[in-house]
């Protein structure tokens, strides 16, 4: 009989060992799942943000020339050349 119930035990301790082992392999996929997808967001985060650098040192080289500063006279401070005709298209 004191067999039996060492039997018993071992088998209820050995079964509390596998559900907890299960219990926890699921919970790190999980959190092992969530940073694979924090990983992907800061990589495309990361890259959107590569392509703004090298837009701005574009822009950075271009600024002093002549062309950009008419351009920027012109669209976003509406400064024309002296004895220029201009057409404002009223339909807009």
């Amino acid at each position: 009989m004191n067999i039996f119930k060492i039997n018993k035990i071992m088998n209820l301790i050995l079964i509390v060992l596998v559900v907890y082992s299960i219990f926890t392999f699921v919970n790190q996929q999980a959190t092992l799942n969530s940073y694979k997808e924090d990983i992907s967001h800061y990589s495309a985060q990361i890259e959107e943000l590569k392509e703004k650098e090298e837009e701005l040192l574009a822009t950075q080289e271009n600024v002093n020339s002549e062309e950009y500063i008419e351009k920027v006279a012109r669209e976003e401070l509406d400064m024309y050349l002296p004895n220029e005709i201009v057409f404002v298209d009223i339909s807009k």
